[in-house]
């Protein structure tokens, strides 16, 4: 099969597409055939090999620990291992899986719920990671309630959109922070404001808010904190921007050393994945509360590119590469 392959950490030039053996899938596996993938940060930090405390945590020290990139995943199940009780031949499905940036990829079945009948392989490839970080951004590390004042910062990217979208399904009032030629896609997906932050400070307001969701990952604590309620909580998705060795990891550090002496709880995120949630996002957008946002697709040959375009970090809603 196709697959877009790396054997060093780098630039999007590492990456390259060669015939590789099909996977091998266990007993609990599904040999997917891919229809779309999609595109999160992670896909750079991993290709990148940085910070480097990504290659400690177990993604290869010197080299990827695997070749084949990609995470998210929509396509039809080809094969399932004798132990798969959920999903046979035939299947749509979506969720995330083991190399997704190729013809056929391996999953594990309690990493895929069925594909909404509703979306495109497209839409559904856009879900899993992103919605999946929005989600437990804010039902677990943020405990959103209804009612509530919630600032999405951030709100046109992957995380972003689906978190304006999911904030507002849990009946909070949504701010979307962005820049100025997405105000329009904020306010299309359920925003009641939008700050266009070229021109505007969101801190500088005046209006204070009980949850913050922070998916741009640059701004300072003492920032962060003025636009918070005095016992309202921030939680801040991904870890952009810092240096080599631990990127934005230390910003989140910061804010977990800092929260037990201030009103305000200061929280970071590392999302897992779960069946549980997958399932619940699948009834979500399947009953048209929630809808994927696809930015650009791009084919299997150019997912070099579609990855120089994420980084540059303009996106709306998610980049998709099909087969």
């Amino acid at each position: 099969m196709k697959a877009i392959v790396q054997d060093t950490y780098g630039s999007a030039d590492v990456l390259g597409m060669e015939d590789v053996d099909m996977p091998v899938i266990g007993d609990d596996d599904v040999l997917v055939r891919v229809r779309a993938a999609s595109l999160h940060v992670g896909d750079w930090h991993v290709m990148t090999g940085r910070p480097y405390l990504m290659r400690a945590m177990g993604f290869g020290l010197r080299a990827p620990g695997t070749r084949v990139r990609g995470t998210d995943v929509a396509g039809v199940v080809e094969a399932t291992g004798r132990g798969v009780t959920r999903f046979r031949p035939g299947d749509e499905v979506f969720g995330t899986c083991d190399g997704s940036l190729a013809e056929y990829a391996r999953a594990g079945q309690d990493g895929l719920a069925p594909k909404p009948a509703r979306l495109t392989f497209e839409q559904a490839a856009a879900v899993p990671v992103s919605a999946l970080a929005a989600l437990q951004a804010l039902r677990d590390a943020g405990g959103v309630r209804a009612g509530q004042k919630v600032l999405v910062i951030g709100a046109s990217g992957g995380v972003g959109t689906f978190a304006v979208q999911l904030a507002k399904a849990f009946g909070a009032e949504v701010t979307g922070v962005c820049g100025t030629t997405a105000l329009d896609l904020v306010r299309s997906i359920g925003a009641d404001h939008v700050v266009d932050y070229t021109r505007e400070d969101f801190a500088a307001t005046g209006v204070r808010h009980d949850l913050i969701v922070d998916t741009a990952g640059n701004r300072p604590l003492s920032h962060l904190r003025r636009a918070l309620t005095p016992r309202g909580t921030l939680v801040i998705v991904g870890a952009e921007g810092g240096g080599r060795w631990l990127g934005g990891t230390d910003r989140q550090l910061r804010a977990l050393l800092l929260s037990p002496f201030v009103g305000q709880r200061l929280r970071g995120l590392i999302s897992k994945g779960n069946r549980e949630d997958l399932a619940l996002l699948g009834e979500l957008v399947g009953a048209g509360t929630v809808t994927p946002v696809v930015d650009r697709t791009y084919a299997l040959a150019d997912a070099a590119e579609a990855i120089r375009y994420l980084h540059r970090g303009h996106t709306r809603g998610k980049v998709v590469v099909t087969p």
